[in-house]
Parts: C-alpha cells; sequence; structure tokens
C-alpha cells in the first residue's frame, strides 16, 4: 500500500511528530510545507518548534534517509493533510490552507492512493475535499459518486497534547472516518502502522464533529471555571479554594480558571460546530464568548494593581510572565497570555513591559513591533517590576520565591501564589 511513500502536507505542530511517527516504523516520508526555512531546517535535521524528543526523532529520521522535506508536492502512495484551519471574519470557518492542499494534490493523483485529512475541519469537509479533487480531475472517480472510487478519502483528527505528542500520538486511540467504509479501512491501515491504541471506524462526517465534540467539552467546562472565577472575585471569595473544595465531591471535578483559552484547538473549534448549526449551539456559543472575554478581566485586575502600587504612565514597569498559551511549550498561537501583554502595551504606551517566555528566543511579531516591550529573564522582570502578572504556570515560574516578590503588585492568574 506504500511503495511510493507518504507525503504529509503541513510540517507543524501535528505533521512533523506524524513524520516522525511514521518513519519510526520503517516507511518512507516526503513532508512538504509552503515555508521554505521550514524546510531546510527539517532537511538538515533541526527542528523548527519545541516539543519533547521530538528533535531526536527527526535527525535519526534524516540520517536514515527516510524523511526528506520539500515545498513542492510529489506522487505518493497517501498523501496526509495537516495544515491549519483558522476561522475568519465572524467565526467563520476558513479552509484555504485545506483547499491550497487538495489543489496541489489533485495533479499528481494517478488513482490508487489514500488522501487523509488530520486538520480539524468544520463538518463537511472532507466531502468538500473529494468534491474539489472531482472538480481538478474529472478523469477520477470520488467517493462522493458513489461506487468504487479511484482515490480513497478520509478524516483522521489529531488529538495529543503539545508537550505530551511524541507519546500521545502512538498511546491515543484514534477515530478513522472514511467517505466509504472503504476508505475508512484504507486509512486505518495507515494508523495501525505506528498506533497502540484502538483504531475506531467511522463516516467522515462523525468524525469531523467528534473531534470538535471533544474540544468544545473542553471549552465548555473551562468557561464554567472562568465564570466560577468572575462570581468569586465580585463576591470577594478565593476561587481555587471553592474548585478545591467542590471536587472532593466524588463526582465534581471543576477545572481550574485561567486567563482565557488558547491553542488552534480549544480557541477555535467550537466555533466550527456554531458555524455548522448557528441555533443549535446556545451552549457552546456561551462558552466561547465566556472565555473570550476572560482576557479584559485580567487586563481590568492589572489597572487595579498599577493603581494600587502608586505609579502610573510613564513611571510603571509591568513584567508579563508567559506568552504561550499553556505551560511549558513554546505554542503562541491564540495564546490569551499574549494577547494581553500586546493589548496592555498598546493601551499603556508609556509604560514598561517586561516579557518573560522562557521558550521563545525573541519577541514575536504582534509584540516585536511595540516599543515599549521588552524580552527579559524572570529574574530581571521580578526584580524591576512594580506590577507582576503571572499568566502562564511555566516551571521556570514556580521557582520563584515569595522574597522576590515583596512589595509588587501581584495579578495571578493562574493560582500560583495564593
Amino acid at each position: 500500500m506504500f511503495d511510493d511513500g507518504i507525503a504529509v502536507i503541513g510540517l507543524g505542530y501535528i505533521g512533523l511528530p506524524t513524520c516522525a511517527a511514521l518513519t519510526g516504523r520503517g516507511l518512507r516520508v516526503i513532508g512538504v510545507d509552503v515555508n521554505a526555512r521550514t524546510v531546510a531546517e527539517i532537511n538538515a535535521g533541526r527542528v523548527p518548534i519545541v516539543e519533547p524528543n521530538l528533535d531526536e526523532a527527526i535527525l535519526e529520521a534524516v540520517e536514515r534517509g527516510m524523511l526528506t522535506a520539500t515545498t513542492e508536492v510529489p506522487h505518493a502512495s497517501v498523501y496526509l493533510i495537516a495544515v491549519p484551519t483558522p476561522f475568519r471574519g465572524d467565526h467563520e470557518p476558513d479552509l484555504r490552507h485545506v483547499r491550497a492542499a487538495t489543489e496541489a494534490i489533485a495533479p499528481r493523483l494517478r488513482g490508487g492512493e489514500v488522501v487523509i485529512l488530520e486538520s480539524t475541519s468544520p463538518p463537511g469537509t472532507t466531502e468538500r475535499i473529494s468534491g474539489w479533487i472531482s472538480d481538478l480531475r474529472p478523469d477520477l472517480k470520488l467517493p462522493h459518486m458513489g461506487g468504487i472510487p479511484d482515490v480513497h478519502l478520509a478524516h483522521c483528527p489529531e488529538r495529543v497534547l503539545p508537550g505530551r505528542i511524541m507519546v500521545e500520538i502512538f498511546t491515543n486511540d484514534r477515530v478513522v472516518g472514511g467517505l466509504t467504509p472503504e476508505c475508512a479501512e484504507r486509512a486505518a491501515e495507515l494508523y495501525r502502522t505506528f498506533v497502540a491504541g484502538e483504531i475506531v471506524i467511522t463516516d467522515a462526517t462523525s468524525a469531523e464533529m467528534a473531534k470538535l465534540t471533544e474540544n468544545a467539552f473542553r471549552d465548555v467546562n473551562i468557561a464554567f471555571a472562568n465564570e466560577l472565577a468572575e462570581i468569586c472575585d465580585h463576591l470577594d471569595v478565593d476561587v481555587w479554594e471553592v474548585i478545591s473544595l467542590a471536587n472532593h465531591h466524588p463526582r465534581v471535578n471543576i477545572l481550574q480558571p485561567g486567563p482565557g483559552v488558547g491553542g488552534h484547538c480549544i480557541a477555535v473549534d467550537p466555533w466550527f460546530i456554531v458555524s455548522a448549526a448557528p441555533e443549535q449551539a446556545r451552549l457552546i456559543r456561551a462558552a466561547r464568548e465566556t472565555n473570550d472575554a476572560r482576557p479584559r478581566s485580567v487586563l481590568t485586575k492589572i489597572s487595579e494593581a498599577v493603581a494600587a502600587s502608586g505609579h502610573e504612565g510613564d513611571t510603571v514597569t509591568i513584567a508579563c510572565l508567559g506568552l504561550a498559551f499553556k505551560a511549558d511549550i513554546d505554542d503562541l498561537r491564540e495564546s490569551p497570555a499574549l494577547a494581553i501583554t500586546q493589548t496592555l502595551a498598546a493601551e499603556r504606551p508609556g509604560a514598561r513591559i517586561l516579557a518573560v517566555e522562557p521558550h521563545v528566543s525573541r519577541l514575536p511579531t504582534t509584540l516585536a513591533g511595540l516599543p515599549n516591550v521588552e524580552l527579559v529573564t524572570t529574574e530581571q522582570a521580578v526584580r524591576e517590576a512594580q506590577v507582576v502578572v503571572l499568566l502562564v504556570d511555566h516551571a521556570a515560574f514556580r521557582a520563584i520565591s515569595p522574597g522576590e516578590l515583596r512589595g509588587r503588585q501581584l495579578v495571578d492568574t493562574r493560582g500560583l501564589w495564593r
């Protein structure tokens, strides 16, 4: 089935670990990315993202000749699409990257290939890919046309946790949804080469909805915690204490509040459900709106801390600890911490903003152009700031002693310094 190799389209946080998983099982992989710099880094055996154990796996794959990267889509037995699926405008799904990948694959098809969409997508996207290919290649019979297709299409969403990808990509169960049962089975053959978890077979639309449902479930539960934090703040009660007490109930497991929700999945995917069924997805929409509003609440707390410090305007130095969307990774996608820091700097142009992110070596583009933002070490930030804002509970910040924080106004969005 894999005689002509496997092409992975998109070499980011999902595509690159998938390359490593496949090559580790002796399969030849060609990685494709539109970013020439990313391609060059990978061909040199270097990994442009931070993920434990990924760098060793990629270096070994490149040195063994099992992985090569390119900007051009080759012919392959299997095409695996792992490109971004953001939203635009009023949270409308943006499938331009998926379509671009499809249009690059279509001319290479000869019949007999398997095309798998891993990118988290709105319901019906896999079938749309089938239609796009059909429009470009009328000589081929696609699954949505009925009968035995020349090309098999399926959806197999990733479901891994950043920071544990090189563990969970092997151990987690996988849902494989095909446009036909044969499509699903052909795709499942690929995942059986490296997945130790259960391979669950279904149709493509159910697989698409299952992944969106997983992330919407998480989003709703986080929204409950964040709304509870707002209520407890209004009542002058410690929300972390309240949650700890409530979680002593054997059937209660409330999540922890934070400055918002980030990452490409949970902050984005629920909107795909809302877009597909806007009249029915009332709770899911409310949860998204609750979590999207959380950064503004944090900015209000920062303003109160600045006032309490006795410094205003040009005289205040504010340390923002953390820019990533979760602890101990370098992923800044949809990060509320980054958004808070950017808004704070824009709304307080006279303030000095000290950004701390142990997992990056330079400021992200959204902050680099702001003259009042500096990327500094944890030690410098805590030493020089009058207001210290904890946005991400990185391990590096857990080492800060109470004595180092004495005399500073603190805004703790993670409950680390209670």
